[in-house]
Formats: C-alpha cells, sequence, structure tokens
C-alpha cells in the first residue's frame, strides 16, 4: 500500500472497507427484479385430429344361385365421437421493464422477498444498478470504487497482532463471513439467467459512463479475472506500520492492484470459497 492510499490500504479504521466481491452481487442488485417479468414457457397447444373411418369396398361376386331371401335387420348409424374442443386459456400478461430511474424500488421490494433481514441490512439500496455497474467497472481495471459500493462496509474495526512481527489478527476476517455466506449461497446459473433477462437497464446504465453496446458482460468477465488472479498466501503476511496506517511489510503483495489487495484483507478461507463462487459465474458465462 502507498503513503498516498487511502481507499484500499489496511487502516487501523478503514473508512469504507467493501467487499470486493460484489462483482457478482451486483448480477444480483441488478437483475433480481427480472424474476418479475419471467414467464412460464408456453406450453405447446395439443392438436387433435378429427376422427375418419373409412369404408371398406365390398369384394365383387359372380352372382350365386337364388336363395331364399332373409332380411337383416338394419344396422343403427354408428356415432363418431369427436373431442371436446380445449379452451384456449388467455396468455398472461407480460409486464415491462421498469425505466433505469424507477428500477430502485422494484429491486428491492423483489429481493426483500427474496432475501433475509439481515442480508437486506448489508445492501445499498440506492441506485441500485448505477452503482453496481461502475463498481464492475472499477474492478475490472484493478480500482476499488468505494463511494459506488452495492454493500455497506463491515462495523468491525480491522485488528492486528502486535508481537515481534505486525500480522493480521484471524478475528478480523470474520467481519467479513456474512457476505461470504450471501456470495456462496447463490446459483451461478440462476444468477447469470436474471442477468441475461436484465441485460437492457445494465447496458443502458453502462452506456451512461460511455460504453457502446453489449459491453459490460465483457467487463464483467475482466472483473471476475482480476480477482482470480489474486496470490494466495502460504502464511501469515507481516505488515508494516505507516502513521495511523498500516502496510504489507513485502512488497510482491503491497504492489498489487487495489482490488486484489481488498480481496486478500478477506482472509484465506473466505478467499477460497469467493474464488471457487466466481468461477462457477465465470462458467456460466462463458456458456
Amino acid at each position: 500500500m502507498s503513503e498516498h492510499s487511502s481507499d484500499t490500504e489496511l487502516e487501523k479504521r478503514p473508512r469504507n472497507n467493501n467487499l470486493i466481491f460484489a462483482v457478482v452481487i451486483v448480477i444480483i442488485v441488478a437483475c433480481v427484479a427480472a424474476f418479475i417479468f419471467l414467464q412460464p414457457d408456453d406450453k405447446p397447444t395439443q392438436v387433435v385430429e378429427d376422427v375418419v373411418i373409412e369404408e371398406t369396398p365390398m369384394a365383387e361376386y359372380n352372382e350365386p344361385a337364388p336363395e331364399p331371401e332373409v332380411t337383416e335387420p338394419t344396422p343403427e348409424p354408428v356415432a363418431v365421437e369427436r373431442p371436446e374442443q380445449r379452451a384456449v386459456e388467455p396468455e398472461p400478461e407480460v409486464k415491462p421493464l421498469p425505466t433505469l430511474n424507477d428500477s430502485d424500488e422494484v429491486v428491492v421490494a423483489r429481493m426483500d422477498e427474496l432475501l433475509t433481514d439481515q442480508v437486506m441490512s448489508l445492501m445499498v439500496t440506492d441506485d441500485l444498478i448505477r452503482r453496481g455497474v461502475v463498481y464492475v467497472d472499477n474492478l475490472a481495471k484493478g480500482k476499488v470504487a468505494l463511494s459506488h459500493a452495492p454493500v455497506e462496509r463491515p462495523k468491525e474495526s480491522f485488528m492486528v497482532i502486535e508481537g515481534d512481527i505486525l500480522t493480521i489478527d484471524p478475528n478480523s476476517y470474520e467481519r467479513y463471513t456474512p457476505y461470504v455466506k450471501l456470495f456462496t449461497s447463490l446459483s451461478a446459473a440462476q444468477a447469470i439467467r436474471i442477468y441475461d433477462e436484465y441485460k437492457p437497464l445494465i447496458n443502458e446504465a453502462y452506456a451512461e459512463i460511455g460504453y457502446q453496446g453489449d459491453a459490460f458482460t465483457q467487463t464483467l468477465e475482466e472483473a471476475i479475472d482480476v480477482l482470480l488472479d489474486t496470490p494466495e498466501p502460504k502464511g501469515d503476511m507481516p505488515l508494516v506500520r505507516n502513521s495511523v496506517t498500516y502496510q504489507y511489510a513485502y512488497s510482491e503483495w503491497e504492489n498489487l492492484p487495489d482490488a486484489q489487495k481488498q480481496l486478500l484483507r478477506m482472509g484465506p478461507e473466505n478467499m477460497k470459497k469467493v474464488k471457487a463462487a466466481l468461477r462457477n459465474i465465470k462458467a456460466e458465462l462463458e456458456k
């Protein structure tokens, strides 16, 4: 961490330690409302053809010798039962997507139905789609846009262990556990399916910051790659104190992109779980 870094430094009391893995939370934030507009698969209408009974032609015979005439009863006509015509059910009404400016109310209402109160308390519920799009765009560049983070920062303070060397207190990792549980409980396939349905508003928000066409999907993949490339330390990472902040003692860690340093702060176990979920998301995006 550099002397002038403020967003991603290891501070004693960090100003806004938002989670790096919000790259996928944005999928949920931006796309969960699409459930409201998804319609059930159209069932094919079964067509039943009328039953036609063909008459079998009579074979020709030579006229036999006359016999006493026997009068047979006239057969009653056979009624051909036709299948009852099926009633045509009206197609369900398709609701249009809200405008980007009006999307917050719909997204928050739907999220409140699907998520627990604890999870909802972690979310920033204003300008959700724009916020998430800007956050992911910065992640793809290795940066952390704290002012656009879609989740609240952990309330617990960052802690260190002061001995012969300074190291991160493992208890600091626990403050990220609720976020990781939320993240790793999501279905990647479901999240991407909803994301695909809700792309128009995501692309609209992305166009507002200067991008054209369907560029956000590639940006999302790049952001995931940045996080997956975060090295995984084998042991403790020593720190050094710089005024009121802490820095990694080794340059190989301190010189990493801010986004990767943020992921390191979640701890080795949390990082492994986040990376596994990110790989699932990436696999679904590439299908």
